[in-house]
């Protein structure tokens, strides 16, 4: 990559640029049986068993409100178990086809993050890995990933909704352009997305029709290097900006509303066909149910030609005072 790169873009990369600290073979000592832990009798078990992990660490992202975004976790947690899935020899081109998460505790983001990577499992055709991200000593994120060799079968997908050119749809960086407010500026100069909403952004001004539907166009702001794991993760760093906004929408809700309380609580992304997240992704999203002080958004990320590539599910605490 070269300067000429916009500066988000470069922190994004930067930020995905992890560095690996070492690998070890762990002996873990189990704390019980199975067995006793239900009250039965115990149930023979080995007095060990092995662990591959292997440690490597990130830098954060400075965000207006001092936690680090979900998303770049996520990434990072991509870019790490997949390193280690390519370190394995004739494995170099599984591609991550799933990845399941829990956001535990809030980032820090003036700290860099810890990720431990386990070696579940190497199979004939699929590789399984476990991420938990540290900082102080407490895990912030417990992820799963899945990785597939390259294979064939049945082949179908949803239609895509269909969107106006998204070069006709105002960017949030056009939004908010000039606008002196920590907030606006980190809006309209400090991301590494372009993100364009259909129907309108929810930053400022709420939906005219309370809907649980949105579709936002998005792609990264320069030229991505030609590796399929960072596309990956930058698909799913981009994944975590905006699915929750359907909840917002359906009760004609913005992001300043008084008293707004919003944290992701889990993440779970499938990936169906390779694409590029440096071209244009139409993002699809719905909201099926919101109670509890939970809702939960689905995505569907289409690329501009129609083709169906991921499919994404969030759950998050959305909490109102009024509600």
């Amino acid at each position: 990559m070269t300067t000429e790169q916009p500066a988000p873009l470069l922190d994004l990369l930067a930020t995905l640029d992890l560095e690996e600290l070492g690998s070890a073979r762990v002996s873990v000592q189990p704390l019980s049986t199975a067995g006793e832990l239900a009250g039965d009798a115990p149930v023979p078990l080995p007095e060990t068993f092995a662990e591959d992990i292997t440690l490597f660490r990130g830098q954060s992202q400075k965000q207006p409100h001092g936690r680090v975004f979900g998303g770049q976790v996520l990434a990072q947690g991509v870019i790490a178990s997949g390193r280690t899935v390519r370190a394995v020899e004739g494995q170099e081109h599984r591609r991550l086809h799933s990845l399941h998460a829990y956001f535990m505790r809030p980032g820090d983001d003036t700290q860099p993050i810890t990720f431990s990577v386990e070696r579940m499992r190497d199979g004939r055709s699929f590789s399984t890995r476990r991420v938990h991200a540290v900082q102080h000593g407490k895990p912030i994120l417990s992820m799963s990933c899945s990785f597939q060799e390259p294979d064939g079968g049945l082949d179908h997908q949803d239609p895509s909704p269909g969107a106006p050119d998204p070069t006709t749809v105002p960017s949030l960086a056009e939004v908010f352009a000039g606008i002196d407010h920590p907030a606006a500026r980190h809006m309209a100069e400090g991301r590494a997305i372009d993100q364009r909403h259909v129907e309108g952004n929810l930053f400022v001004t709420p939906a005219t029709d309370e809907v649980a539907d949105q579709r936002v166009w998005m792609r990264a702001t320069g030229r991505l290097p030609d590796d399929p794991l960072v596309h990956d993760a930058v698909l799913a760093y981009a994944s975590d900006y905006s699915l929750l906004e359907s909840v917002l929408r359906r009760h004609g809700r913005t992001w300043t509303a008084k008293g707004l309380r919003v944290a992701s609580l889990d993440h779970a992304m499938w990936f169906h066909r390779p694409a590029r997240a440096d071209e244009w992704i139409l993002y699809a999203q719905h909201s099926p149910s919101a109670t509890g002080g939970r809702g939960l958004g689905i995505g569907r990320m289409f690329t501009a030609d129609g083709t169906m590539v991921a499919t994404v599910a969030q759950e998050g605490m959305v909490r109102l005072p009024d509600a």
